[in-house]
């Protein structure tokens, strides 16, 4: 079941970077909910509570029961403009959603015990590909994750998006290709060991030659 969090607003009649200077100054952020066939309505939000969910990181994939002066909605937030020094919340979209909603969301992936695998016996490095993908599912049943058994896997092998657990109810919106979520390489250190003992070879090969080569030098000034 999807979860929620709660805020609650009040409706704001005029917009403008004005009105949303002195919003901000009392300690409240702009917003807007729109969608459902309905109008959009301007809204105002404490900046504090906003700020905490937004930094959970959880805000684009849990709904929130929104409270505007006493009329309920669920919404989902689907953009968050941010300031770019202070990282703080300055403007929420959210989209009015009911049991019967549709949306693309993006779901992040947990890779599950990696510890348990021949490539982790091995010391290999996961090079992930996907930290997320984006599914097609309801609103009200938004997954909080994609699960990834990684217990089987070896150095060498690509994991496939065909090798996770799907979340009942979501798919894939990419669905012409079985994408790579990550794969796993050899440990830098073997890699680094192998090129210092060519190196090695390659230098006593050197000295091997030396020899000949000043051989050859004395025969020509005989």
């Amino acid at each position: 079941m999807t979860k929620h969090y709660a805020l609650s607003a009040a409706k704001r009649e005029q917009a403008g970077k004005g009105v949303a200077r002195a919003l901000r100054r009392e300690n409240r952020l702009p917003a807007v909910i729109y969608g459902d066939n309905k109008s959009p309505v301007t809204i105002s939000l404490p900046a504090k509570e906003v700020g905490i969910e937004y930094h959970k990181g959880h805000m684009f994939t849990t709904l929130c029961d929104i409270d505007v002066d006493g009329e309920k909605m669920q919404v989902l937030a689907r953009d968050v403009q941010v300031h770019p020094v202070k990282d703080t919340v300055q403007h929420v979209d959210f989209l009015r959603v009911n049991a019967k909603t549709k949306l693309k969301v993006n779901v992040p992936v947990n890779f599950m015990d990696y510890d348990q695998s021949p490539a982790a016996q091995e010391k290999g490095v996961l090079n992930i590909v996907r930290h997320d993908v984006e599914v097609f599912c309801l609103a009200t049943n938004i997954p909080e994750a994609i699960d990834v058994d990684m217990s089987s896997f070896s150095i060498g092998d690509a994991v496939k998006i065909s090798d996770a657990v799907m979340p009942e109810g979501a798919k894939p919106v990419i669905d012409d290709r079985d994408f790579t979520l990550v794969t796993i390489m050899a440990p830098k250190r073997i890699e680094v060991e192998e090129e210092v003992a060519e190196g090695e070879e390659g230098e006593e090969g050197a000295e091997g030659d030396a020899p000949a080569a000043e051989g050859g030098d004395e025969a020509k000034s005989e």
